[in-house]
């Protein structure tokens, strides 16, 4: 089993908000340990180490070691709770990590040679991901870190799906077993939208052209009834 980080942890044994708030006051995280052969175990984090924890993609998908009052337990995040203003972890949820037990935890997928793909390089298309992790289900000894998928043969206007996705020995998708979805596409880019700009001055050309339009309309008006007031005249006139 590959530990990828230690975690230092405290026992905590006050509950409720009041005693939550106290702990993040104190630069200490609440958090809860469970799965495995033990029962739930309410547990304290350094905040600040967490902070330097969260924003690496293998936190989330490897196994750590959580030294719990000097006691080490391997375990995996489950979830990570943020301040809905502010960068400040507010919960941590953990899953014991037992060696016999297999594991379902979602991993990253990584795309390679999506430069030198001939659908790329030479005929122009753009690459979709369609997909950027996945669940799988192994052995904590067979636990890799992600998933890669090889872009570097693909062509204009293919997709490569999730079964084409190599699996290191001891790894299965369970998602595979009813479904098999695509994962990214090289596709044509899209035609150019026009420019927010330019389509604000044709709106305003389109919209300054029928006032004089009507204006025009109404210059004409007068001139078409002084035509009909001299032509009365003359017809009056032949009738005597």
């Amino acid at each position: 089993m590959r530990i990828t980080f230690q975690v230092g942890a405290d026992s905590r044994h006050d509950q409720g908000k009041g005693a939550s708030r106290r702990l993040r006051r104190a630069g200490r995280v609440p958090a809860v340990l469970y799965g495995g052969q033990g029962g739930p175990r309410n547990i304290t984090l350094d905040h600040q180490q967490l902070l330097t924890l969260i924003d690496k993609e293998k936190f989330y998908s490897s196994i750590i070691s959580v030294n719990v009052d000097a006691q080490a337990q391997p375990a995996i995040v489950r979830d990570v709770q943020m301040h809905p203003a502010r960068n400040a972890v507010v919960h941590v949820d953990l899953q014991r990590v037992v060696e016999s037990e297999k594991l379902r935890i979602h991993l990253p997928i990584h795309f390679k040679g999506e430069a030198v793909a001939p659908g790329v390089k030479t005929q122009g298309g753009v690459v979709s991901h369609l997909m950027q992790d996945v669940e799988i289900s192994a052995l904590p000894a067979d636990l890799p870190e992600f998933l890669e998928l090889d872009l570097s043969n693909m062509n204009l206007n293919e997709t490569r799906y999730l079964a084409d996705i190599a699996l290191p020995p001891g790894v299965v998708i369970p998602e595979l077993a009813h479904r098999n979805p695509p994962v990214v596409s090289v596709h044509s880019p899209r035609a150019a939208e026009p420019e927010p700009e330019a389509a604000a001055v044709v709106e305003g050309a389109v919209a300054a052209a029928v006032p004089a339009t009507a204006e025009v309309a109404k210059k004409e008006e007068p001139k078409k009834e002084e035509g009909k007031k001299e032509a009365a005249p003359k017809k009056e006139a032949g009738k005597k």
